[in-house]
């Protein structure tokens, strides 16, 4: 299995777990919305049935007058008008969805409203719902049907004048007229009109206002007059705006639940990412000790390669002062010399390098020990004709004395090296806080270019012919070992400078 295998698996399932949280919460905003939905219908059943209730103790004889019925419907949309949920419109329908009796806003009547209809809107919905004893349902046949009827007109009264009520009961005599008497002028008193003969089609059930209407005229009012059901048209703002805040609700729940997997999936990594740590650790460690055996090795392999070197060099120096030797043998002793002098150098540096930084820290006045280097290069200083300067405002540091005097000693001497005759090489101490203080050599050489300037202080890399390309490293290994700091940086107007920081100033 490959390594980042099982960290891959463990994002599919907590994503896959995200997923799944996303889906639950989606599924329960619908709910909640279906629910929500069922509560504002159940109240517009409500209403139906209150209306159904209304019609029933109104009507006579099947019919129920528009006159009677428009001011319970015009109140029920005005207590609806301050509740929790607003009636905007109510209507009372016949057979082809017309309304019979109206109230509220009519621009909000449906077109062709049939029953268990719902429409939903950006702010209301309108429900089509059908009457005890009718339907909306187009050829549905209703046993008993309900009529609503056309108001008497105004001025309208039911009774007929004093003087014919008394005619057409008593007669003009005063004798009723089923006894066959005559009325005051003799005459025969004549029988009741044909619309209030019991059991005549028209004698009945029509208003007194509708029976001069013919029978057809009167079985057109009744055919578009027949109650089949209601149409109302109820506001959504409260459902809107639960729906709005649930689902709100839900994208905070899935954000912090993607949120939280995200943690997981990092913190899994990251466990992932320190147990893989740990395990270059130990065998970082097992290598660093393998190192230290091996450098240990090497040092003391190179020590005691130095002892025969002296020999060689001793035996060279003999034979080179021997002055019956052929001209011939003291050249190659001298060669002899000169490469022993160059190996054991590089011997001295490889064992410098290799052995184990102890630091003790001293007090230790900072300029005399940059002057007391300075004496010792006094041949390679005086042979390049060079000028030195030493000059610094810092009396003393804590350093290990004999490290320090090796980090000078190398980097005067790498400046040495660096600068042509008759140059000028700066050694400055300054402060940089009132507890500590930095170090500059500089020299006004040809500088360091800036792709080298962090490479000089890798083992074995030089820009020097004659250099072993540890001398840097030795410096860097001492600065590091004292928790300092140290730098290559450009000189102005032309050189290098090294500047090494963080010296903590003796108290």
């Amino acid at each position: 299995m490959k390594p980042g295998k099982p960290l891959s698996w463990v994002w599919i399932f907590l994503l896959a777990a995200w997923l799944l949280v996303v889906s639950w919460q989606v599924e329960e905003h619908h709910r909640l919305s279906t629910a929500a939905q069922s509560d504002l219908r159940s109240r517009s059943k409500e209403i139906a049935n209150t209306l159904s209730a209304v019609t029933r103790a109104l009507q006579f004889r099947g019919a129920v007058f528009q006159n009677r019925l428009e001011p319970v419907l015009r109140e029920l949309v005005d207590n609806r008008s301050n509740a929790t949920v607003k009636l905007y419109y109510l209507a009372l329908l016949n057979t082809d969805g017309h309304p019979l009796v109206e109230v509220g806003n009519t621009n909000l009547a449906l077109q062709q409203p049939f029953a268990g209809n719902e429409s939903w809107t950006s702010d209301h919905v309108t429900f089509v719902w059908p009457l005890e004893g009718a339907s909306v349902s187009p050829g549905e046949n209703v046993t008993n049907p309900v009529f609503v009827l056309p108001p008497p007109p105004r001025g309208f009264t039911n009774a007929p004048p004093r003087a014919e009520r008394m005619e057409r009961l008593f007669g003009r005599d005063g004798h009723p007229p089923d006894q066959g008497r005559t009325n005051f002028a003799g005459l025969p008193i004549p029988p009741p009109p044909d619309d209030f003969r019991p059991g005549h089609p028209r004698g009945d059930h029509r208003p007194p206002w509708l029976r001069e209407m013919s029978d057809a005229d009167f079985k057109l009012l009744i055919t578009t007059h027949e109650l089949h059901g209601l149409v109302l048209v109820m506001s959504t703002d409260n459902y809107l705006a639960l729906c709005h805040s649930d689902a709100w609700l839900r994208v905070i729940i899935s954000f912090f639940a993607g949120i939280a997997a995200m943690g997981a999936g990092f913190a899994w990594r990251n466990l992932a990412q320190t147990a893989d740590l740990q395990i270059r650790l130990v065998r970082a460690s097992e290598l660093n000790s393998h190192l230290k055996e091996m450098n240990l090795a090497a040092a003391g392999l190179a020590h005691e390669t130095r002892n025969p070197l002296n020999i060689i060099r001793g035996q060279a120096q003999l034979l080179a002062r021997q002055h019956q030797a052929l001209p011939e043998i003291h050249q190659k002793a001298g060669i002899i010399m000169d490469e022993t002098d160059k190996v054991t150098a590089q011997l001295t540096e490889f064992i410098n390098y290799s052995r184990p930084r102890e630091v003790r820290r001293t007090r230790i006045k900072l300029l005399a020990a940059c002057q007391e280097v300075v004496r010792t290069l006094d041949f390679d200083i005086t042979e390049k004709k060079l000028a030195v300067e030493v000059r610094g405002d810092v009396p003393a540091i804590e350093a290990d004395e004999q490290l320090l005097r090796q980090i000078l000693f190398n980097l005067l001497l790498n400046a040495i090296q660096a600068v042509d005759k008759e140059g000028h090489i700066e050694i400055l101490a300054k402060r940089t806080s009132p507890s500590e203080a930095c170090i500059e050599v500089r020299d006004d050489g040809p500088g360091v270019p800036d792709r080298h300037r962090v490479e000089i202080f890798k083992p074995y890399y030089t820009t020097h012919q004659n250099g072993t390309g540890l001398g840097l490293a030795v410096v860097q290994q001492n600065v590091l070992a004292h928790g300092w700091e140290i730098a290559c940086l450009p000189n102005d107007p032309k050189g290098a400078v090294f500047r090494i920081t963080h010296l903590a100033i003796a108290g």
